[in-house]
Parts: C-alpha cells; structure tokens; sequence
C-alpha cells in the first residue's frame, strides 16, 4: 500500500508538471505571454504586425507599377497594330522606310553606330521588303508581353527591357505621328520599371530581390517633374494662366473633347477660376510634398492620381494622363497598398511573412546576387541625377522648353502640357465632288468623317481614352497652321481622291464609299463651338455650332497634284481605271 501511495504521488506529480510544461510551451509560443496565456501590450503589437502590413516596404507597390506600366504598353502597341501601316507602312502617309533610308545616306550610306545612334531601332536589323509585317510584329510581341505581365502581376528585366526596346523602335522611326510628349514619357516610364525586376525570375514577390528605395524614388521624382513642367510652362506661358481664365476656354478647344467636356464647358464662371486656381496649387506646390515624409508624400500621390482622373473624365488626352498616374503609385508602400489586394492572396500573405521574418531577426543574409544589385540600383540612381541636371536647369530657366529629351535613348526628359491655350476651335473639313468643274455653284461636296475629331455637328463628342487616334490629333493642330505648314495634309488629300483603303482606314466615314472616287477635294476651314445645353440647337440634336472661315485648301485633282508630289519625292497615288 506504501508502494501504491508513493506511485499515485509520483503519477500526479507528473501530471502538474506536463501541466506546466505545456503552459510554459504557449507561453513560449505567444511572445510575452504569462503563464495564463495572456498577452502584454508589446507583444500584442508584435502579433498585430504579422497580420498587417507594416509601413516601409514596396513589394506590392512594385507589383502595381509594373502592372500599370503593362497596361499602357499594351494600350500604344495596340494603337501602333491598328494605327502604323496606314500612317508608317509601305503604303503609309509617311513610310518609315523612307524615313530610315534618309538617315542611311545622311551618316554616310551604311547601317552602323552612327545610323543606329541617330535612330536606335531593331527595325535597321530586319528585312525592308516586307516593313508593314515588320511593324505588325513589333506590336504583336509588344502586346503579348505586356498583356502577360498586366495579368500576372509578374515581370523580369528580360521582359521589360525587350518592351522598351520594342516601343524605342517604333517612337524613333514614327516621325510627326510619334512626336507627342507621352512617348518620350513611356519610355523613360518604361526605363525606370525595368530595375523593378529581378533579372530572370517570374515572381509577385520574388525574396531576392527586395524592391529598391533608390528605384523607387527614382518614380518619385518623375512625377515631381512631370507636374513642375507643367505648371511652370503654363505660369510662363500664356496670360490666361496668370489671370486665371484658362478653364473659360480649354474644354472647348481641347484636342478631342468628349462628352464630359461639353457640360464642363458651361460651368460657372467662379468653378473655372477654382479650377485654374487648383491646378496651379497641384502641379506647383503638392509636388514638393514628396520630400516631406511618408504621410505627405503619401497626399501628394493621392493628389496627382485624383487630378489625372479629373482629367481623363473631361476629355480624351490618350492615354497621358494614365500614364502620369504610374509614377504617382510610387508615393505609396505596402501598408497603403494593402487595400488593393485581397486578404489571403499570395502576393499579400508572401510580403507578411517577410515582415515577419525581419521583425523576428530571421531575414536571410544578402547574397552575392543582392549585393551586386544594389551596385547596381546606385548607379541608377547616379545616373538619373546627373542626366537630370539639365532637365533642372531648363525648367529653371525663364525661356523653358516642354517635351524635350536631352538624350538620345529619351531616359531623363523635360515635360510640360497646355503652355498656351487656344481660344477658339477651328477645324479643318474635307471635302470631295463627282462634278468635273470644282466652281460649279451646283456641284455637290460631301464631307469625310474622321474617328473622333469634331466634324458632323450633329455627332456627340467621343470617349476613347486611354486610345489614341493620332491622325485626328494631328488635324488639331493643322487647323491652327497652314497647309504649307503641314504638307502631309495634301498628301491626304491625295490619298481620298484616289480611294486609298489604306488610308481611308483611319476615317470613320468616306461619303464614296462604293461609288467612284470623287474628282475633286478641297479643305475647309471652320470655327467650332459648343452648343448651349437648353438651346433651340440643342433641341434639335446640335453638339456643335460652326461658322465657314474659308477655304484651307483649294479643290485639287490628282493629276494637278503629280508635280506637287514629285517635288517632295512622294509616290502619287494610283489613278483609278475609270478616270485613265
């Protein structure tokens, strides 16, 4: 009995101490718990850290970077897919054959560094007897690169690098259609993401290669730039800007407006001035925000990515303004970000546990790799600061220059947009006859239609942002200059009197679709302007009011146009049979 008592208090003695074990375990597992299994206030803290993000890290921020930069990719190579044959191709507007071929024999006639400095393209290396499949590649490839990384959030430098190759190869062969300050602000955009990226690996969150602050600062400064170039071209520029009746005007008279814009247009007078007012405050002040620690710069993101929404909601700048919110993303880490992502995704629940693993002092050593890549992101950042300085210095500077690269691969460039504003809309018109005499009062003249540049008064403003119709912003700018100025306009011209399918491609209405080709086309100027909402001609379905200035061109014919083509070196375009 002595045996089996001393055998029940050893049993239980047993018993207590796994007991407290076990308690010691949880207290082991919970760190700072006590023995009862509660918590301290500090190590509450440390739990709440491996649920949320914490502040100070970018890895979801450069997955919706790199993400935003494949969006716009793929919106230019799908312009460049549907757009380049008819305003590039062999049977373009302006070939780029001819284009690369005159550069051929300015450098002295042979395909080497100097041709492919003065226009870097890989289409110098591809066969020219077939240019149109050429560019439809270049597009293609563009677009399945980048629909890849859009989709799967995934990138590397391989990838990234071979999408600014491949939109280098177009801006710099795409002449007047290319000369739009977006394009240089893609590729220097398109640059920057490309240190973003591990070298080889397809990762969300790839662990050995933590995204660079110096990188991502790089983005910072990018916006900075972008609103300082374009708020100090618009103080220095026209005087609507200073005395604040700019708005009065620019919805109006902007490139291609869209529906929005019609209603905008009629604001008070008070919410024009507000508007002027705020975009001077937002592109002049709240930039300097970004120096001014994480909550500020924080605002100043917000900020820029608010006022491009305005912007793309009112009218149809391409896809500019989608493009200046990429950078601004840059103003947020992953604690910011975090909303963007569902709980329990992998790319969320992978930044977690590296916070986790830092916290706890279980962040893996740097590798070699690491440590080459941060020689690597320093020189990036060496090299941004010293192509930057006369960016700096021309936007210091009272005679300021806008959308200019400073260096041939367009890395660092000076932005800037609207330094001066048009103060009434005109448009030019074209329009084609049967009648063999163009100065017959009773010949008939039928107007072409373009895809969303104003023309049919009766035709409500389009919405196509972010797409780009470049011809149609190009005859933005023809109408305020001359035909002598912008020569490619009679090529056109010339183009319609022979039926050009190519060319007609890009028109959204040809009046001869079907019929013969018309004898003559003329150009005419017109003065555009709103219709006011609640009028008589809005009643009757009148977007547009419009009043003839005269003629921008005369009527012309194809064969009065063979000499006017021969002088520039342009093919003239194919007589049809029935007028031989």
């Amino acid at each position: 009995s002595v045996n089996m008592a001393t055998s029940a208090a050893a049993t239980e003695s047993s018993v207590r101490k796994r007991r407290v074990d076990s308690r010691r375990t949880e207290k082991e597992r919970v760190p700072g718990g006590s023995l009862d299994g509660t918590a301290t206030n500090g190590d509450s803290e440390k739990k709440k850290q491996f649920v949320s993000l914490q502040p100070g890290t970018y890895w979801l921020t450069r997955i919706v970077l790199l993400r935003s930069v494949a969006f716009i990719y793929f919106v230019a190579f799908t312009v460049a897919y549907n757009q380049n044959k008819q305003l590039i191709g062999e049977n373009g507007l302006m070939p780029c054959k001819n284009y690369l071929n005159s550069v051929k024999r300015y450098v002295g006639g042979k395909i080497g560094t100097s041709a492919l400095a003065y226009t870097p393209s890989i289409l110098w290396f591809l066969d020219w007897t077939s240019m149109d499949a050429n560019l439809d590649c270049i597009a293609l490839l563009g677009m399945a690169l980048s629909g890849f990384v859009l989709v799967t959030g995934m990138a590397n430098m391989v990838i990234m690098v071979t999408l600014w190759v491949l939109y280098h190869s177009l801006v710099n062969v795409g002449q007047l259609w290319y000369s739009f300050g977006w394009e240089s602000q893609l590729l220097e955009t398109g640059f920057l993401a490309v240190f973003l990226c591990p070298l080889w690996t397809l990762s969300q969150v790839p662990s050995s290669c933590p995204p660079s602050l110096v990188c991502i600062w790089t983005f910072r400064w990018l916006i900075v730039r972008i609103m300082l170039g374009a708020g100090l071209i618009k103080i220095r520029g026209d005087q609507c800007w200073r005395d604040l009746t700019c708005m009065d005007y620019h919805y109006e008279t902007q490139p291609v407006p869209n529906p929005m814009s019609y209603y905008m247009h009629r604001s008070p007078w008070w919410f024009h001035r507000f508007e002027t007012l705020s975009n001077h405050f937002i592109e002049l002040i709240a930039p300097f925000f970004t120096f001014l620690g994480r909550q500020m710069c924080m605002v100043n993101g917000a900020i820029q990515i608010l006022f491009q929404v305005v912007l793309i909601i009112s009218g149809n700048l391409s896809f500019l303004n989608w493009l200046t919110i990429v950078p601004s993303w840059a103003c947020f880490d992953d604690a910011s970000l975090s909303f963007l992502f569902r709980c329990g995704s992998r790319a969320k629940e992978a930044v977690l546990e590296i916070q986790k693993r830092k916290v706890t002092g279980q962040a893996p050593k740097p590798t070699k790799g690491m440590l080459i890549r941060r020689v690597v992101n320093i020189s990036l950042g060496v090299l941004i600061g010293v192509l930057s300085v006369p960016v700096v210095m021309n936007l210091l500077s009272p005679r300021q220059v806008m959308n200019t690269s400073f260096d041939p691969l367009r890395i660092v460039n000076t932005y800037g947009a609207f330094g001066s504003i048009t103060k009434e809309r005109t448009e030019v018109i074209f329009q084609g006859t049967l009648s063999p005499d163009p100065k017959d009062p009773e010949a008939v003249w039928e107007e072409y239609q373009f895809r969303c540049k104003p023309g049919d008064v009766y035709r409500r403003p389009c919405l196509i942002s972010p797409y780009h119709y470049r011809l149609d912003w190009l005859m933005w700018f023809a109408a305020f200059q001359t035909y002598e100025q912008s020569e490619w306009v009679i090529q056109l011209a010339g183009r319609l009197l022979a039926n050009d399918s190519t060319v007609l491609s890009l028109l959204d209405h040809n009046p001869f679709q079907g019929r013969d080709p018309p004898r003559w086309v003329r150009g005419e100027h017109f003065r555009y302007k709103f219709s006011q909402p609640g009028s008589a001609s809005a009643a009757q379905g009148k977007w547009w009011l419009r009043k003839r200035i005269g003629a921008y061109f005369p009527a012309i014919d194809l064969e009065g146009l063979r000499g006017y083509f021969q002088s520039r070196n342009w093919p003239h375009p194919h007589i049809p049979p029935s007028r031989s």
